[in-house]
């Protein structure tokens, strides 16, 4: 989880000569301050740890009487991702064919209170069995006379050797639908599985039938929490009366511990859900957000398009956003950005758009658009990877003992990030396939370019050594999933890879020291690319360039596999997220020749123990499913993973973007971000951006409620309705004031241009000193001050940039004195001294 530490924090950037929009936004972000750190944030207040003591129905004989669990979130839940950790365990053994393993937890959701005793699930109602494996199912043979009392109910007497005694528990839906295979003592001809339904398969069940411990007895996983829009069968976060009033339904999440086999077996190879298992459960009530409508009935709707990255941001605003007097519905529309602000510049009664870079307009021409700093958060590369077996008998003691546990840390370069994005790694490519291109010809002459990452020298001299003791192979580790379409992330990461002097060399056709070389087709040297044209970046795609198809296989009837449908698309950055959480790789599966039409199959994903995924997502979503995130390599040589103070620190770092009023964002190649050491380099802001003209008052005024209460009880952090959630941090102050500025510009609308004087030639810059202290500028929330931010180290310098046209300005509120004087110094300087266009800081 993001780690927020509270204080303040400041950037500089060139004040230019006229008091424009722009002019402002620069003046009050270089007044900013920082104030001493306070310490990070505490632990989620709804964290609870539950024990075998306190819970175990029989601790006598209990596979693991030490135990004790902690759910890190049990309030204000969504479809997210928890950690579940432990200790007090056993050191556990993966499973083998017709056994579920040894010393292992079970964990799993159910929604229902157990009728005899209200503060225990009840068995019937948990989601359970998918899989549908030994010991992972909810129904098997029993021996007779081993069939527990509490287990009587749901077990059918056999016969013979060929109808043996079979106990199947049953799953009782939230909708009121049961699926049974046993009733009444007796089994159902042709009945439903009761492992898998149309309440649960594989694909689709959060169960983690396998969760192992260390030597040490601890272990963590995350843990995906379903409400009733992913499993209708539990019905969690259902609404539960109406409107502002309205609850979430609750439910429960479990965990069995398991030991070295079950009772009269030599294995683990029955339910967790028989008695003699079930008696040991753990259990923690969850309680969930309510899901629907939670705004008044004909209360108006405004329209949000464009980025993904405030997303989540947005949706934990909105239930209060829409309970505030004259407050109103704000629909979000994920989108490509430039489309956003191209549309909300042709119109001014198009939806607020939510972007990171501004409107592209021709030499001459003005953007019309406003843009407020509502957001600071950024992208990230997910990973979910657990350990293998050793691949060598060298292997130091203690790489044997962490096999099926996860990695927790990993370390990323640009170049590394190249070759993941450009098929450049051998496994990238469709299996068959003829990979010359790059090098390989067959096992026994593989070239240079190594198979997968895992198996990179470039990757194993900077991260654990555990790594090259490693047996990952295959397309999980040799690419990243990444999302379709176009988007403001796709620009910055190409950015951050060509801001480096490796990554470029890598990209140009250079090979890296141990001789691995790009793949041609994304080569940015037209000599070496096949089309004989570089590849065009930074672009706001990630293209997936090479052509490369594997045979088509006329006896099999298999048509050609190509690097879409090997490595297909993400929908968007969200996905990724919950593709890593999930361990889905989106693998390939086998040609299914009876499907109508024939298809290749989808590979179920895999579960904690054997993941391997990798993903680029946004910090929302990371932190929303609880993924591990690579620390990257900054442009000052320093490995950061993305916090609230190295969010924070880039954006102390950013720079004014060229060509636009107003706007920043973290330059990899800026000087700036050189001496910024802290900076998390794929930090990026989020702006709403708006005409100030509109005709439409009544909009106008919505827009500016909505910036309004996003840069100010919106930047509160916590997990409630109308606070900030993790994957944000929590914006400058410096920003506040220049986003509640153009709120009251877009309020007031329309203004009379004022006489402007004749264009000077040139401009001198007149900055005004930083006081030692400022006090924090105020909101439209009344119910106290925006938490202190952390500050950053690297400070960012002052830039002396020249202008760009003025827009019309109405009145800007409380700025600090010293603002408005060094505004006046500006503007009279400029108008001594002469004007030029604005030209861009760095390229």
């Amino acid at each position: 989880m993001l780690p927020r530490t509270r204080r303040r924090t400041w950037f500089a950037s060139g004040l230019t000569g006229v008091l424009t929009a722009g002019a402002v936004f620069a003046l009050v972000a270089g007044l900013g301050v920082t104030i001493a750190p306070t310490g990070a944030r505490a632990a989620d207040s709804s964290q609870v740890t539950v024990t075998a003591k306190a819970q175990d129905r029989d601790l006598a004989s209990a596979p693991m009487p030490d135990l004790a669990v902690t759910v890190s979130q049990t309030t204000d839940l969504v479809n997210q991702g928890i950690t579940v950790s432990w200790t007090g365990a056993k050191q556990s053994q993966p499973p083998v064919p017709g056994s579920g393993g040894t010393n292992f937890l079970q964990i799993f959701q159910c929604w229902g209170d157990d009728p005899t005793d209200p503060t225990r699930p009840d068995r019937t109602t948990c989601e359970y069995g998918a899989f549908n494996r030994a010991g992972q199912t909810r129904d098997g043979a029993r021996t007779p006379g081993s069939v527990a009392a509490q287990d009587q109910q749901y077990t059918a007497p056999g016969t013979n050797f060929f109808t043996p005694t079979i106990t199947a528990i049953p799953f009782r839906s939230a909708t009121g639908k049961v699926i049974a295979t046993v009733v009444d003592g007796k089994k159902v001809p042709d009945a439903v599985s009761v492992n898998v339904n149309e309440f649960q398969t594989s694909y689709t069940t959060n169960e983690i039938p396998w969760a192992g411990s260390g030597r040490d007895g601890a272990g963590s996983v995350a843990f995906e929490t379903h409400t009733a829009l992913q499993s209708i069968g539990l019905g969690c976060g259902a609404a539960v009366g109406a409107g502002a009033s309205a609850t979430g339904a609750p439910c429960w999440l479990v965990v069995v511990p398991r030991g070295v086999n079950d009772v009269g077996e030599t294995q683990n190879s029955s339910s967790g859900l028989f008695w003699d298992n079930w008696k040991h459960a753990l259990a923690v009530r969850l309680q969930f957000r309510p899901i629907g409508a939670h705004c008044a009935i004909g209360a108006a709707e405004r329209q949000l398009q464009g980025s993904e990255l405030v997303a989540n941001a947005i949706q934990s605003w909105q239930p209060t956003l829409c309970g505030q007097a004259g407050g109103a519905i704000y629909s979000h529309l994920t989108s490509v950005e430039s489309n956003a602000v191209v549309a909300a510049a042709a119109d001014p009664s198009a939806p607020l758009a939510l972007t990171s870079q501004p409107l592209p307009v021709a030499d001459g021409q003005k953007d019309p658009l406003a843009y407020a700093p509502i957001a600071l958060t950024g992208l990230s590369v997910a990973f979910a990877v657990d350990r293998t077996a050793p691949n060598s008998s060298t292997a130091p003691g203690g790489v044997a003992e962490r096999t099926n546990l996860p990695f927790t840390q990993m370390k990323l370069t640009p170049r590394l990030i190249a070759k993941l994005l450009t098929s450049s790694y051998v496994e990238s490519l469709p299996y068959g396939a003829d990979k010359t291109e790059i090098g390989y010809k067959d096992n026994a002459n593989p070239g240079s370019n190594a198979y997968n990452l895992a198996e990179d020298p470039d990757f194993r001299s900077i991260n654990d050594a555990d790594w090259q003791y490693q047996g990952l192979r295959g397309l999980v580790f040799a690419g990243l999933l990444v999302p379709q379409g176009r988007s403001d992330g796709a620009v910055a990461i190409w950015k951050y890879i060509l801001a480096d002097a490796d990554a470029r060399a890598f990209l140009n056709g250079d090979p890296d020291p141990w001789g691995m070389k790009v793949n041609p087709w994304f080569s940015t040297n037209p000599r070496i690319n096949p089309t004989g044209t570089a590849l065009g970046i930074p672009m706001d795609n990630y293209p997936k360039a090479d052509p490369i198809e594997s045979p088509a296989d006329k006896t099999e009837g298999t048509p050609p596999i190509n690097l879409v449908t090997w490595r297909p698309y993400t929908n968007d950055y969200d996905s990724g997220g919950k593709l890593t959480l999930q361990g889905d790789a989106l693998l390939l599966g086998s040609w299914d020749p009876q499907a109508s039409p024939p298809k290749f199959s989808k590979t179920v994903r895999r579960l904690p123990g054997y993941q391997a995924v990798m993903s680029v997502t946004d910090l929302g979503a990371s932190e929303r499913y609880g993924v591990h995130t690579a620390a990257l390599l900054n442009p000052a040589g320093t490995f950061v993973a993305p916090t609230t103070s190295s969010l924070t620190a880039a954006a102390a770092a950013m720079t004014p973007v060229a060509g636009s009023s107003g706007m920043v964002a973290f330059d990899p190649a800026s000087p700036q971000a050189a001496a910024a050491t802290d900076a998390y380099p794929l930090a990026m802001p989020v702006y709403a951006a708006a005409r100030t003209d509109g005709k439409d008052a009544e909009l106008r005024s919505s827009y500016a409620s909505f910036i309004r209460y996003a840069v100010g009880a919106g930047q509160r952090p916590g997990s409630a309705d109308g606070q900030l959630p993790e994957g944000y941090a929590p914006i400058p102050t410096a920003w506040v004031g220049a986003a509640t500025e153009v709120a009251d510009r877009i309020a007031a609308g329309p203004v009379a241009p004022s006489p402007q004087p004749s264009a000077p030639s040139s401009a001198t810059v007149v900055r005004a000193p930083a006081p030692a202290a400022a006090a924090p500028v105020s909101s439209s929330d009344s119910s106290g001050t925006l938490p202190p931010q952390p500050a950053a180290t690297g400070a960012a310098m002052s830039l002396s940039a020249s202008t760009t046209p003025a827009d019309p300005v109405a009145a800007t509120g409380a700025v600090v004195p010293i603002a408005l004087l060094a505004a006046v110094a500006a503007v009279i300087v400029s108008a001594l001294t002469g004007r030029r266009r604005r030209m861009p800081s760095q390229t």
